[in-house]
């Protein structure tokens, strides 16, 4: 038996068709830097209380490139991924919306039009 009333899938149909483009692409972006942003944490303050702070010998901490391992790969790598990851982003994910005319475009062609 059907009912009369709709459906979740029609109601979040019909949210989501309200949505302006511009708003749901923002959004999604907005969800992935954030994501992108959480993975970071999550790897460099562990990383670097297990392998810098929390060290049974300070005097022996192993060294990379000239600086102490946990500092390259507790702070240098995830900061070159971030560049990297966010030059991808920047150039090749991100949508560029129309955002219509300004006021002050508007204005300006409505008196050239005069």
């Amino acid at each position: 038996m059907q009912s009369d009333s709709p459906s979740e899938n029609d109601e979040m149909e019909l949210y989501t068709d309200q949505l302006d483009p511009t708003f749901v692409n923002s959004r999604r972006e907005a969800c992935i830097i954030f994501c992108a942003w959480l993975a970071a944490l999550c790897w460099c303050v562990p990383y670097c209380y297990l392998n810098g702070y929390n060290v049974a010998d300070p005097e022996n901490i192993a060294i990379t490139f000239g600086m102490p391992s946990w500092v390259v790969w507790g702070i240098a790598m995830p900061w070159i991924a971030a560049d990297v990851f966010t030059v991808w982003f920047c150039f090749f994910y991100m949508k560029n919306d129309d955002l219509g005319v300004s006021p002050e475009e508007l204005a300006a062609s409505e008196a050239e039009g005069n």
